[in-house]
């Protein structure tokens, strides 16, 4: 198992391109199940949730090609409808390809998917979303078998929570399907837009009517397209919190701003100047940072739950008391007893964390629980004084594109050691 080595107190200075988006490209590989053609996704990150994405299209019967930022996929001959166990226990996103087996063969059998524990993410709203849709669900002892039993089907579907999973599921199993199927109280993450305007792209008849109600018209076949997928939005996060730890002034380009309208009030409370540029954001943080008294993790367009292991570790040296409540999952506190490790003084009381800022942290051995809490500890480490090792890279792996050569080209002292 890799780690990463983290040397101290060098302000991060510069500009960088922020990669692709994880949390749009690994839907929008699924969805080129549903195609029957050739698809080239561009700036698709190199990850390794990338790549347990293209091994399942791979053993659904499609031809992938791996390029620089680019995998081509010809879905042509897809003709398997089951996901073994071992592939969908390589990361939790696999079960986005529920819906575009199931829009493409009509039936699915999977498991349970792998990935981060970082709190149960039940999959009773997609499964339940497919019920109304004219599926038929057995589950049994972690394995979900679903097949079409309603051909000529339209649905009206209200989520009793906006979840990105089921909304992207029931979004992939429609775009083939006969009828309409509308969802309410749909999730409104921007990714939610990647997806749709990609199967746009590809033929399908997909709008926004108000705020969180998506309408699919089925259609009969897609066709491919060349699609270029979005920015990294968490990934630009993570920079912005490494720039305010170490007092730093970095530039962010090929991001879509409006996307950081309910973050950067954080950043500019903490005493950061924050300058929006359109598709660039300029972050300066040369004056101290001071404590956040309210941060409450919420579904777009609220503050990102997988912002928050970052910003938690940019707060432990802030002037003050900051207060984060996490709304989403129950577990994604798990970074902090390894933040303490390193000096932070942080309480947990439920789903409420209280940081009271230190002057130092401490350079230590520490271990990646998560992938938002490995990048948590990469920042801590930006600042703390000595060497931090992190072991357990691999979740960090998942999410960021070789991070340690993203914060060097940013003036990070931080080198891999391999193992």
């Amino acid at each position: 198992m890799d780690s990463l080595i983290v040397n101290s107190r060098r302000p991060l200075v510069g500009e960088t391109v922020v990669q692709g988006s994880k949390n749009s490209s690994l839907p929008i590989l699924a969805a080129t199940v549903l195609v029957g053609g050739v698809c080239q996704i561009h700036n698709c990150p190199h990850l390794t949730d990338t790549d347990a994405a293209i091994s399942i299209l791979r053993h659904l019967g499609c031809k992938v090609k791996k390029g620089i930022n680019t995998v081509t996929v010809d879905s042509s001959a897809v003709s398997c409808f089951n996901i073994p166990d071992s592939l969908m226990r390589e990361m939790r996103s696999s079960i986005v390809f529920l819906g575009s087996v199931l829009g493409r063969m009509g039936k699915a059998e999977l498991s349970a998917p792998g990935g981060c524990e970082i709190g149960l993410r039940p999959i009773d709203l997609h499964l339940n979303a497919l019920k109304i849709m004219g599926f038929r669900i057995e589950e049994d002892y972690g394995y979900i078998r679903c097949e079409k039993v309603k051909e000529n089907c339209s649905s009206v579907i209200s989520l009793s929570f906006p979840s990105v999973g089921a909304t992207e599921n029931i979004i992939l199993a429609a775009a083939l399907s006969k009828g309409r199927t509308i969802i309410h109280n749909a999730a409104r993450e921007p990714e939610i837009y990647d997806l749709v305007a990609f199967l746009n792209e590809c033929g399908c008849k997909i709008s926004f009517r108000m705020q969180g109600t998506v309408v699919i018209e089925g259609v009969r076949k897609l066709h491919g397209c060349r699609y270029t997928v979005m920015s990294d939005r968490i990934v630009a996060l993570t920079y912005m919190t490494g720039a305010a730890i170490t007092g730093g002034d970095v530039t962010l380009h090929g991001i879509n701003t409006n996307h950081f309208r309910t973050v950067i009030p954080v950043f500019e409370s903490a005493g950061c100047y924050v300058e929006d540029r359109k598709s660039q954001l300029r972050i300066r943080a040369d004056r101290g940072l001071r404590a956040v008294r309210d941060i409450r993790t919420l579904p777009y367009p609220g503050f990102p739950t997988d912002a928050q292991a970052p910003v938690m570790a940019m707060l432990t040296v802030a002037q003050g008391t900051s207060v984060i409540i996490e709304n989403i999952f129950e577990s994604r506190f798990k970074h902090v007893s390894e933040l303490v490790r390193m000096g932070a003084k942080i309480k947990i009381e439920g789903k409420v964390a209280l940081i009271d800022g230190v002057k130092e942290l401490y350079g230590t051995s520490v271990t990646a629980s998560d992938l938002r809490g490995g990048a948590a500890l990469v920042v801590a480490g930006l600042f703390a004084k000595g060497s931090t090792v992190i072991g357990n890279v691999a979740h960090i792996d998942r999410g960021y594109e070789k991070i340690e050569d993203s914060f060097k080209c940013l003036g990070a002292d931080i080198k891999r050691i391999k193992q």
